[in-house]
């Protein structure tokens, strides 16, 4: 009886030593599902894809991102693809290898983009798209601005800064992106109602410079332009540059994106206006969802980021 007794102490006493060991030795990961902020997302590792940094929109989206990641105790690793399809491929490719917890990926081109996350999903890794649609591969959410509502809101504004009437030309961005096309979509469904024609488009593919050169040698074509549109504030700027002093007076720029440049073109009137979108508030909510699904969670197939359409009336807003 003794005998038994004493093993039964024994054994108590080691189990308690050995959680109090266990105790001492949890590291931060192992307390992640207390805390409210972290969700368990402490120790994860991040692989953010984003197609481009020169462009301020993707280093805002990094810096959202990057703000998430840090308050939810996650690690982020930025890969700047440099808008070339191949080399995000690789990049991808690299997370699989160094085993990723979750890859968030801001396609180059949005067809490229289907086979390049391919190897991650076979690896069991789970794939969020930001900004841009993934074709051709399920992805397990995509966090974007409503486009189609924001090409809408953007041929209706400038249809009113041109006094209901007039020609425009169009600068498309990156061929192939969900976010061209969706834009143009958007602003062609509505163009017509807003009492404009297009009468020129071509790729400008999201650049400043390009959008320079595009703009100058489509005004020297179409001389009776009063309007033109670009799908992100880059190309709008150089579509203001090719203008000169004409910008905001002879000839209406719209832009996409709502970018700090952008904005203080909005202000200064070379511009008159710009779709805002909000870059920081999609890299966190990337951030966010990805981390979500890496602890297995539930998320919606589309999450939705609000945009609104930003002129001389409502800038100053948005310049706080």
């Amino acid at each position: 009886m003794f005998q038994i007794t004493r093993t039964v102490a024994t054994a108590v006493t080691v189990s308690a030593l050995a959680l109090t060991m266990t105790a001492c030795n949890r590291g931060p990961s192992d307390t992640g599902a207390q805390g409210g902020a972290t969700g368990g997302a402490a120790g994860k590792t991040v692989t953010l894809a984003v197609s481009t940094l020169n462009n301020p929109f993707f280093v805002d989206l990094r810096d959202g991102a990057q703000a998430a990641a840090e308050s939810a105790g996650a690690t982020l690793n930025v890969v700047d693809a440099q808008n070339d399809a191949a080399t995000q491929a690789n990049q991808i490719a690299d997370a699989v290898t160094k085993s990723s917890s979750v890859v968030i990926i801001n396609p180059v081109d949005s067809d490229a983009a289907g086979s390049a996350v391919k190897p991650a999903i076979n690896a069991k890794i789970p794939v969020v798209a930001v900004d841009r649609a993934v074709n051709g591969a399920e992805v397990a959410s995509l966090v974007s601005s409503d486009n189609v509502t924001g090409g809408k809101l953007a041929a209706e504004s400038l249809g009113k800064a041109m006094g209901g009437k007039g020609d425009v030309i169009a600068l498309q961005g990156v061929p192939g992106t969900s976010a061209s096309r969706d834009r143009g979509q958007g602003f062609g469904d509505a163009v017509k109602g807003a009492g404009l024609d297009v009468i020129a488009q071509q790729p400008a593919n999201f650049d400043r410079t390009q959008g320079l050169n595009v703009a100058t040698n489509l005004l020297q074509a179409h001389a009776n332009a009063t309007g033109i549109f670009a799908e992100n504030d880059e190309m709008a700027l150089g579509a203001v540059q090719a203008l000169g002093a004409r910008a905001g007076k002879d000839v209406k720029v719209f832009g996409f994106d709502g970018t700090a440049d952008a904005l203080k073109a909005v202000q200064a009137g070379t511009m008159v206006g710009t779709i805002a979108q909000q870059p920081k508030e999609l890299g966190k909510v990337a951030v966010e969802t990805a981390l979500k699904v890496a602890n297995g969670e539930t998320v919606e197939k589309t999450i939705p980021v609000e945009v609104k359409a930003v002129t001389k009336d409502n800038v100053a807003e948005y310049l706080k």
